[in-house]
């Protein structure tokens, strides 16, 4: 189910929006604080964002500017401004589209699902393109060696990316120390099964919110790691 998040400051046109949009079977959130907005807009995924102009602390303009800076999810703005000079400027800061008040409400519906089909489209084709793994916030580019967390690359040494994709490339298998000692640096290789660990800790530095709380790369006690999905 698509998650999309409302920015807008007057409540009955935001569950107005929310009736709609969840009618047609999108999962909705509201936020009525420009500020609390963004915060919320960059704290989670969201596969949608409508945001309207004019907002308590932070205008939509800004929220759009600062969405643009980490997601290239799409935005539709919504303002009471008639103004070609504003929908320029909403455009120009990366909104996808822009709709002025009053609007309907089964024609915002339509644009939305046009522009997220439009979207996954082209992010089908850019996949397509590369050898991809995408796993939540991770991606991982095979073909160029890089590896992203939430669209920010993460620059990991040769062998850090070599376990990394190892376990990426068997989920949810629990390795134990030797097996991924002899898999990642060779049966001849010197060195023990303590450079595992230190390449395990590392990672989750690198690729985890909370390296203490792991979201990808669990420890199962008395038996090794495996990436969970």
């Amino acid at each position: 189910m698509k998650k999309i998040l409302i920015i807008e400051d007057d409540h009955d046109i935001a569950e107005l929006q929310r009736d709609y949009l969840e009618a047609d079977g999108f999962q909705v959130e509201i936020e009525e604080n420009g500020k609390q907005g963004l915060e919320k807009a960059l704290l989670k995924q969201f596969d949608f964002y409508i945001l309207d102009l004019m907002l308590p602390d932070m205008n939509g303009y800004e929220i759009c500017r600062q969405i643009r800076k980490e997601k290239d999810t799409p935005i539709l703005m919504i303002s009471a401004k008639k103004e070609d000079v504003d929908k320029i400027r909403g455009l120009g800061l990366g909104a996808d589209d822009y709709m002025v008040k009053p609007f309907s409400p089964g024609e915002m519906v339509a644009r939305v699902k046009a522009h997220l089909s439009r979207y996954e489209r082209l992010i089908g084709k850019e996949q397509a393109k590369k050898n991809i793994i995408a796993l939540s916030t991770l991606m991982i580019d095979m073909d160029d060696r890089r590896v992203f967390i939430s669209k920010k690359e993460i620059i990991l040494t040769a062998k850090e990316y070599d376990l990394l994709l190892y376990l990426v490339q068997h989920p949810n298998r629990v390795f134990n120390k030797e097996m991924l000692f002899e898999k990642i640096w060779g049966i001849d290789s010197f060195g023990d099964t303590s450079t595992v660990t230190v390449h395990i800790r590392k990672l989750r530095e690198k690729i985890e919110l909370d390296s203490s709380r792991p979201q990808y790369i669990e420890t199962v006690w008395s038996a090794g790691y495996r990436l969970k999905i």
